[in-house]
């Protein structure tokens, strides 16, 4: 028979010949690199059976999927050498994830960071064996059955709530899986990995069902490509804003309190001021204007603006005299309420509301993660209600706003996308078109590439969403804009044009650095806690050398403080070193030594965070040039 090799033409196999015979026979020198084959655009094993007219098309490590593919391989792999380390280990999903993979088990004991290297050891040996990836069909009940007889409830679990017939398994020795692959060809193909850490995960993600321990790993093809990982998870690792968090005594977290919640520690609530100072100036200078409004709002409103039908599962509530309140998630509708309050003209429009408000939203336990994740957070949350006239140079000046700001706290690379309407959601057909069309055309008009992400707009209207690279090049989520032509609908918003008619405005939502508590930490690991000056909570430590010189320390300070630097003096009984060392642990930006010769020359000694250590420096130099540092909020903090 004849089947047709994307790129290098038909070749003739025997009936029945495999995927890989039909590489062998066209690209003998390549094909033993292949991972797996598509054949008529789907993604399959090198094992599979062609047919006549087949198109194959071969997939190497580096193209779209082939990463999912060998990570997964490296799945079955660690959970056959937990399987035989671990007698009796129920095994439950493991799935390749980006930049790796996991297993989640349940285990006759707790495994430790010690485990690894022995689960590791025991995997190379599967690989040596080289074994076969088989894959067979059996009917669901059959699967059931096997499952059963092998003590594996949870796939038994997973079996059974299956609509298929027939469902997939794969086997390597004496180890089988449920799954639906494509696998790589066998075990000795997978090359270089690296188990790294371990977790704990409820099965399926609820905190009812039993808490599972999840080992992750990571698979590469080229031993520099892992290198390089592991280079990148160590820096990632440094930057941790948990850690930095913890060191720089900035925020905690307090199980007794719930999970989720921050509290921010004095240096933490100076950082956070900072920002939200910013943001209030910057947004008093473009026309917005500062509201508050409350954290309860009855049930109702949350029935007319439709986040009852759409994001309940996300709300807290609770009942007070028969009445049902809800912790508020957004604060649209309140700024909805403020609107209403008086009739509007077209003379008003736009209307900009401004609140750094503070939201309560439901996640799982298990999706928790630090800042980055969390039940309570505060949002630069804006509310422009518009004519539809004005709407897309509204969502232009939006866009200026953000990238001015997100680049004011020292981010260049963004990736843009356009989120469209998802399944779930409200309003026709008509109204989301339009304000589609109004966030498309001012991303075009303003230059800015975008990708489309398809159905991943808000119930209410389509958004931008702006994701920011850090100084490793990770993408954390950022600004958003929302474009609603529906929540004006549903609150019954009008306003008087000139044909002294009602009409209907527009809203657009939007968040310059989004959540704070998120936008806080992603800065935290941007920058690895060394932050520029203006940001800096403690921007410089005065270390006196003796106590005869604390009177002249906190004389320097008191002059620094006048200009709003923020400034303290270190008076503990410590050598100089000892107090320079600890400045330099909590990253402070410069430490300014006073001794003898700095009391009667009216100097300091200036040492910067690269180690720059200048002397004799005139008291008001440093004043001036430190207050100019900041003032400018330049991104360095370093004496020149």
């Amino acid at each position: 028979m004849r089947v047709k090799l994307v790129g290098d033409g038909d070749v003739d196999v025997p009936q029945g010949a495999s995927a890989m015979s039909a590489l062998l026979a066209a690209m003998p020198d390549r094909a033993p690199e292949a991972l797996a084959v598509r054949v008529n655009g789907e993604m399959a094993d090198l094992s599979r059976s062609l047919e006549d007219g087949d198109e194959v098309e071969p997939v190497f490590w580096g193209e779209e999927g082939s990463q999912d593919i060998y990570r997964h391989t490296a799945s079955h792999i660690m959970a056959q050498a937990v399987l035989e380390l671990f007698p009796g280990a129920k095994l439950a999903i493991g799935p390749a994830v980006e930049d790796g993979f996991y297993y989640d088990f349940e285990l006759p004991r707790a495994v430790s960071p010690e485990d690894l290297p022995s689960i590791e050891e025991r995997m190379v040996g599967i690989v040596e064996a080289d074994m076969p990836l088989q894959r067979e069909v059996l009917s669901r009940e059959a699967a059931v059955e096997l499952f059963r007889e092998l003590g594996q409830q949870y796939k038994v679990e997973l079996l059974e709530e299956m609509e298929e017939e027939e469902v997939t398994l794969y086997r390597q020795g004496d180890f089988v899986d449920l799954c639906r692959g494509p696998h790589l060809p066998s075990t000795g193909r997978l090359r270089h990995f690296k188990l790294l850490s371990l977790a704990g995960a409820y099965w399926r993600g609820d905190e009812k069902r039993p808490m599972l321990q999840r080992i992750y790993g990571t698979a590469f093809d080229d031993e520099e490509e892992l290198e390089r990982y592991l280079r990148f998870r160590e820096e990632a690792e440094r930057r941790d804003h948990r850690r930095l968090g913890k060191e720089l005594d900035l925020f905690s977290f307090h199980e007794e309190a719930g999970p989720g919640v921050v509290f921010y520690h004095p240096k933490g609530a100076v950082l956070r001021e900072v920002i939200e100072g910013y943001l209030k100036e910057e947004h008093r200078k473009r026309g917005y204007l500062m509201v508050y409004t409350p954290h309860l709002f009855r049930g109702q409103l949350w029935h007319t603006s439709g986040h009852m039908d759409y994001y309940r599962e996300n709300m807290y509530f609770f009942e007070k005299e028969g009445m049902e309140y809800v912790v508020k998630p957004m604060n649209c509708p309140g700024h909805l309420l403020i609107y209403k309050t008086r009739p509007r003209s077209y003379r008003d429009l736009p209307l900009k509301y401004f609140e750094l408000g503070t939201v309560y939203r439901y996640e799982r336990s298990g999706v928790l993660h630090g800042l980055m994740r969390v039940r309570g957070f505060t949002q630069d949350d804006a509310h422009i209600i518009c004519t539809e006239e004005q709407l897309e140079e509204q969502v232009r000046d939006c866009l200026e706003f953000a990238f001015h700001s997100l680049r004011t706290f020292g981010f260049e690379e963004f990736d843009v996308y356009l989120s469209t309407r998802p399944e779930k959601s409200v309003g026709g057909d008509e109204l989301w078109e339009k304000a589609t069309r109004a966030l498309k055309d001012a991303l075009e008009d303003m230059g800015i590439p975008y990708e489309i992400d398809p159905g991943e707009g808000v119930f209410y209207g389509p958004k931008i969403d702006v994701k920011l690279k850090d100084a490793i090049g990770r993408s954390w989520q950022g600004p958003t804009v929302q474009a609603d032509f529906n929540l004006p609908e549903r609150f019954d918003l009008a306003y008087t044009g000139p044909d002294n008619r009602p009409h209907r405005p527009v809203m657009i939502h939007r968040v310059v650095l989004a959540g704070i508590e998120r936008f806080y930490g992603v800065l935290l690991e941007h920058y690895a806690g060394e932050f520029p000056l203006w940001l800096s909570p403690v921007q410089a430590v005065i270390v006196p050398v003796a106590d005869r010189h604390l009177d002249y320390a906190r004389g320097v300070m008191e002059r620094m403080s006048v200009e709003g630097l923020r400034v303290e003096v270190d008076d503990d009984r410590q050598t100089v070193n000892m107090k320079i060392r600890r400045a330099q642990v909590q990253k402070v930006p410069f430490t300014l030594v006073v001794g003898d010769r700095e009391v009667e020359e009216e100097t300091v000694s200036v040492r910067d965070r690269t180690g720059r250590d200048v002397r004799g420096v005139p008291v008001a130099e440093v004043v001036s040039r430190l207050a100019a540092i900041a003032r400018e909020r330049r991104a360095d903090a370093a004496w020149e």
